[in-house]
């Protein structure tokens, strides 16, 4: 089945005065919703408000960082959540960042691969219904069972960027949710997570300036790759797919502390590349080609550009196709 999903909640709007948009969802053709946790809101409440609203919705976190959440607490979490909508959710865990980790949170972020891996063993342990007793490399868990087992366990993906964590996916979880790149760039990734087997889930966030306004669009694309492929995990991706070159002068203009030479860095063709823009209906056509490259689950994450964003729904959902 071809998935189409979209991040909530929804920019500019009270998570309670979202109820509308998130219930019209279905009927426009979406089969998902997914949440980030950045330095909004959190993952798990806009999930739990949709599952409500919208029944036949697929809830997924993408993602749920393993480092500001202590093992059990994202466990409980996760079952949670699983139990308020049986066999519609998909636990995305991730890494996250330096930044999000370490500046933010103040939490060492020592050796993401390993608590990425150690993490998605507890949970498979946990959400089966497990008494958990067991010293991981990054953390120990000493006699945890949750009280509150869901049937059936969520699904769990992980986020994953470079080989080692897209191999760590295909061996761990039910599969990979993906970040930043282009339709031609999902052939380079996903063997990594197919090579353990078939029937792994590719999941990508897909970021979508929906107006018919090149300049905003490009604009807007600009300051938010900027912000993001400065963060280290996200040069180093973007250096292993072979931009390095092209994304250059902007590090170093960034690095320099001049921003503005920095977005200028970035050119329209490699705007083009990593943002969908355009009317909804052409950003509609441009999503649909990751699907065509690969991609079960296309997460719609709308950039702030304005608008009529029940209109711009419409247009972007697969039902106006």
């Amino acid at each position: 089945m071809q998935r189409y999903g979209i991040t909530i909640p929804f920019d500019g709007i009270s998570l309670a005065g979202q109820r509308d948009l998130v219930a019209a969802l279905p009927d426009l053709g979406y089969t998902d919703v997914w949440s980030s946790e950045v330095d909004g809101a959190d993952a798990f409440t806009p999930l739990v408000l949709a599952g409500e609203w919208a029944p036949a919705l697929r809830l997924g976190t993408a993602i749920a960082p393993v480092f500001t959440r202590g093992p059990a607490t994202l466990a409980q979490s996760a079952a949670a959540l699983a139990a308020t909508a049986p066999g519609r959710v998909a636990i995305g865990i991730g890494a996250s960042s330096d930044v999000i980790v370490e500046r933010w949170n103040g939490i060492l972020f020592d050796r993401p691969l390993q608590r990425v891996r150690d993490t998605a063993r507890f949970l498979r342990a946990a959400l089966a219904g497990e008494k958990v007793t067991e010293r991981y490399e990054t953390f120990a868990v000493d006699g945890f069972r949750l009280s509150l087992v869901p049937d059936p366990p969520p699904r769990l993906l992980v986020a994953a960027l470079r080989p080692q964590m897209l191999r760590l996916a295909g061996r761990e979880s039910d599969g990979a949710i993906l970040n930043w790149l282009a339709p031609g760039d999902v052939g380079t990734v996903t063997p990594y997570v197919h090579a353990a087997g078939p029937g792994k889930e590719i999941a990508a966030r897909i970021f979508v300036a929906a107006t018919a306004d090149p300049v905003v669009a490009r604009g807007i694309g600009r300051r938010a790759l900027a912000a993001y492929l400065n963060v280290p995990v996200y040069r180093a991706f973007h250096e292993w797919l072979g931009r390095g070159e092209r994304l250059a002068p902007m590090w170093a203009a960034w690095a320099s502390g001049d921003r503005r030479a920095a977005l200028a860095a970035l050119d329209d063709d490699l705007v083009d590349e990593l943002v969908v823009h355009g009317a909804p209906e052409a950003c509609r056509e441009r999503v649909l080609q990751y699907a065509e490259a690969g991609v079960h689950t296309p997460i719609l994450a709308l950039l702030p550009v304005g608008g009529d964003l029940p209109a711009t729904l419409r247009g972007l959902g697969p039902a106006a196709a």
